[in-house]
């Protein structure tokens, strides 16, 4: 099945879970995901918005950067990002993300359930 990019539905979301700004999250499938999947999308962050330090329980969150550049708290530990970089964060285990660039991070992000 092919979803356009004209039919993905967008969302902002304004501090996300504790974060700075407002972030965009456009869903590139809203519908039929696969039973194990919640989430597979674009996260677009302007230049200074975060998205809050969270833990994932009974999932996994993947990101791959496509443009523009930032730093992930990591479980703890702060870590420089930009294009081409990916992370996981398995269950049981935290991360936030920021755009500390010039112009907006925008990510890919896939959520699995365990």
């Amino acid at each position: 099945m092919v979803n356009f990019k004209a039919n993905h539905p967008q969302e902002v979301r304004h501090e996300m879970r504790g974060g700075k700004g407002d972030v965009t999250i456009t869903k590139v499938v809203s519908e039929g995901l696969c039973p194990n999947a919640r989430m597979f999308a674009t996260i677009t962050l302007p230049v200074g918005a975060s998205i809050g330090y969270h833990v994932h329980e009974n999932e996994t969150e993947l990101f791959c950067f496509v443009s523009g550049e930032g730093k992930v708290n990591d479980d703890g530990r702060e870590v420089a990002v930009k294009a081409g970089d990916s992370m996981q964060t398995t269950s049981g285990h935290g991360h936030a993300v920021e755009n500390t660039g010039n112009e907006p991070l925008v990510l890919v992000a896939c959520i699995v359930k365990d």
